[in-house]
């Protein structure tokens, strides 16, 4: 199997975004090894040597900001947020869509805005010349990289809208939750 057949059989994304998905997930995925590394050789020089990496800390909220940022766009454009639908019921389908496209809307401006602070914030860390504590990596970089990460996913949150507004019927949770539960009483 070619590794194109490989990246279509398990990404259900289309065109760039698929690629995208890919090499961020490839992102994270090397960011979670080094951290389990990183781990594992702490846990052990401190239990054998009685000695611990001094660094293992920063670089493990180094890590974890690289994970989250980098899995943050693509758990938006699977529509892998958490909803909670407890009045789709009472309410009708165009209500349903108009506050989803609303709450889109607000989610896409404020990640924006926040992204642009975080930037702004960034900028001014490597102007003052402010590093980690023991291997004196620059952190300014790091908050730009969660910045542009977050506008990344403003980017996301916005094309995800514009799917909506195109292909109403696609995503699952603008389904009537009567047609939900018979599809899958049918299915068993």
């Amino acid at each position: 199997m070619s590794f194109s057949a490989w990246l279509s059989t398990h990404y259900e994304e289309k065109g760039l975004v698929k690629w995208l998905a890919f090499f961020l997930e490839v992102i994270a995925a090397l960011t979670l090894l080094i951290l389990m590394l990183l781990t594992c050789t702490d846990v052990l020089g401190r239990y054998l040597f009685d000695n611990s990496l001094d660094a293992a800390s920063e670089l493990t909220e180094i890590c974890i900001a690289i994970i989250v940022f980098a899995e943050m766009p693509i758990i938006t454009w699977r529509s892998g947020h958490v909803v909670v639908d407890i009045l789709d019921r009472f309410m009708g389908k165009k209500i349903i869509k108009v506050l989803s496209l609303l709450s889109i809307f607000i989610m896409a401006s404020s990640l924006y805005y926040v992204a642009h602070r975080i930037f702004f914030m960034g900028a001014r860390s490597l102007r003052r010349g402010e590093e980690s504590e023991y291997l004196a990596i620059p952190m300014g970089h790091v908050v730009q990289y969660i910045a542009i990460m977050s506008w990344v996913t403003a980017g996301a949150v916005i094309t995800y809208g514009i799917y909506i507004l195109l292909f109403p019927n696609k995503p699952e949770q603008y389904s009537e939750p009567s047609e939900s539960l018979s599809s899958s009483k049918e299915a068993k």
